[in-house]
């Protein structure tokens, strides 16, 4: 349980928890980059050596928790409208449903839905927008569109994918 892939996925907890605690703007960026090169390091390492079923969730929790903690606080604060927030996270409200799903449905199993291309993507891309959002960026905008894009394509992917499982059992 206590492997370094495993703790490297805990500490975005923290992490996103002192994003909430400072509005410095060198601050914010740095968490940005240490919960960016924890994500990057723990799945590394993991394929290498260390899978862990316990890691296996927490790790897309870390992420969505650091990610949801941040895009939530510029909401509160206004530096975001909701139409912007709600494609920020149209990939994870969809995932959530999902995941819901694929566990009521009986001949399926969540644990067969492993991270894609296409939700590594949109995970990419939603750190790079909290990144234009600590730092007032004029690509603000154009990544928020991205996010979403990518978001459809996510879904699209994974819905592909919940049919395919679905057709084997």
């Amino acid at each position: 349980m206590l492997t370094i892939p495993n703790l490297l996925s805990a500490s975005r907890f923290p992490l996103a928890a002192a994003f909430l605690a400072t509005d410095a703007t060198p601050v914010r960026v740095a968490l940005i980059g240490a919960a960016s090169i924890t994500d990057v390091l723990d799945g590394w390492l993991a394929r290498r050596q260390q899978t862990t079923r316990l890691g296996a969730l927490l790790d897309p929790i870390a992420d969505k928790t650091f990610v949801l903690v941040a895009i939530s606080a510029f909401l509160i604060a206004g530096e975001l409208s909701t139409r912007d927030y709600f494609v920020i996270l149209l990939r994870d409200f969809a995932t959530a449903i999902g995941f819901l799903v694929a566990y009521l449905m009986r001949d399926l199993d969540p644990k067969n839905f492993k991270a894609r291309l296409s939700g590594k993507v949109v995970t990419v891309l939603q750190l790079a927008t909290v990144l234009a959002l600590v730092l007032h960026s004029a690509l603000l905008h154009p990544l928020v569109w991205l996010v979403g894009a990518a978001s459809v394509w996510a879904i699209v992917d994974y819905t592909l994918l919940l049919q395919r499982q679905r057709a084997k059992a």
